[in-house]
């Protein structure tokens, strides 16, 4: 096949790859992305997706080695989510490209080429991009991806509370919002919940009380109660009463502590009500606003409005462009390490407040964060941990 081929033969060509991808197994995945890479003149084609912790790249298709995701070039394509070249061990070139859908880090797509131009990096890059929205849409069916993810295995409460977890990362122009949860594969009643609707980001903390199926029942049923409401247009103050009728009459017995958040993206009005949870944290121009966000909690969630006492409160404020918010579980400041020291909260807001001055983008920021906290616990957090953090980036005039 001619290699210079007019831009409506590598169209063709592409719309092929997309129609063959739609009906491919996660295991014939690969077979039909190298039919594609070789057809355009790209070589071999190698997908990796990295584990739920972030550390590590794993092949889609058993045969090829795993990749540190801190230390290897791939793991630099993903870190940065930019393209990275370098020589082949015989010859040629490899071509490492992030796979992401939006904010969302997939993974990374290797390609081995004899020559890189500027027709070919197109296609590289435009391949990776149908290839993320194509492995997106498999993994929420594919048990193949899941496993694929993994390291070992994970405890059912675990199983059952991510069955309900939206993406880590989700973003617009004007927004992101990333979250990272710990232990990731023994995790108890920790859950975060993010999404979209029309100018809306709602982002969501959850903190179930225990650590057991119970109460990853109870944060489930919080997030599928905050969903059901917000997706019949609720205002905030009427999806917190519908959270807590919901496990009130469900789960009686149990209850859990959460903030929900909603920011209006045009404007950076930031809405929330705090039931029993640590307040939210405001990061300005690399400083932590102390206490900018501190009100009066409200109880628990699980109470009825007759056993509250009163009607939760909603409280408001004005973001400016840049600002990020991190919501976060006492599991993350509350962490010991074998000393007895906590990790604490000018610990904790220090390393974002450093690694954002690093230029590291949102969810690069949680990577590491997370990995900071694992590493004064060794690994072995006696509580979940859960971060979730957006930043208002509107659009310049």
């Amino acid at each position: 096949m001619d290699l210079h081929m007019s831009v409506g033969s590598g169209e063709r060509l592409l719309e092929e790859l997309a129609r063959a991808a739609q009906l491919a197994s996660p295991a014939e995945l690969p077979v039909v992305l190298n039919r594609y890479a070789e057809a355009t003149g790209l070589g071999r084609a190698v997908i990796y997706l990295a584990d739920l912790q972030q550390r590590l790249l794993l092949p889609l298709v058993e045969g090829e080695p795993a990749l540190e995701l801190d230390t290897s070039l791939a793991g630099w394509a993903y870190r940065t989510d930019s393209l990275r070249v370098e020589e082949g061990r015989s010859g040629g070139l490899n071509v490492w490209l992030p796979l992401a859908d939006g904010a969302e880090r997939l993974g990374v797509l290797e390609l081995n080429l004899d020559t890189l131009d500027g027709i070919k990096l197109l296609r590289c890059r435009t391949m990776a991009l149908v290839l993320a929205l194509i492995i997106t849409s498999k993994r929420a069916y594919s048990d193949t991806i899941a496993q694929r993810m993994r390291t070992r295995p994970m405890e059912l409460p675990t199983e059952m509370v991510r069955a309900f977890l939206p993406p880590r990362s989700i973003g617009t122009g004007r927004v992101v919002s990333t979250a990272v949860l710990e232990p990731a594969y023994e995790v108890g009643g920790d859950a975060f919940d993010h999404s979209f609707t029309e100018d809306i980001l709602h982002a969501t903390i959850l903190d179930g009380m225990g650590h057991n199926l119970a109460s990853g029942l109870a944060t489930s049923v919080a997030m599928s109660g905050g969903r059901n409401a917000r997706r019949i247009g609720a205002d905030l103050d009427t999806l917190v009463g519908t959270v807590d009728e919901a496990l009130a009459k469900w789960l009686p017995d149990e209850f859990c502590t959460g903030i929900f958040t909603q920011l209006h993206m045009p404007t950076g009005e930031l809405r929330w009500c705090n039931c029993g949870h640590p307040p939210p944290l405001l990061i300005r121009r690399h400083r932590l606003l102390h206490q900018a966000l501190d009100r009066p909690p409200e109880p628990p969630l699980g109470l009825p409005a007759s056993l509250a006492g009163a009607a939760r409160q909603v409280h408001d404020v004005g973001l400016e462009p840049g600002d990020r918010v991190l919501l976060y579980s006492d599991g993350v400041v509350e962490s010991r390490n074998e000393e007895g020291e906590e990790f604490g909260l000018d610990r904790f807001t220090d390393y974002i407040i450093q690694t954002t001055a690093a230029g590291q983008s949102a969810p690069e920021a949680l990577r590491l964060l997370i990995d900071a906290i694992l590493e004064h616990r060794r690994n072995q957090l006696s509580d979940d941990a859960t971060i979730l953090m957006f930043e208002w980036q509107p659009p310049g005039p």
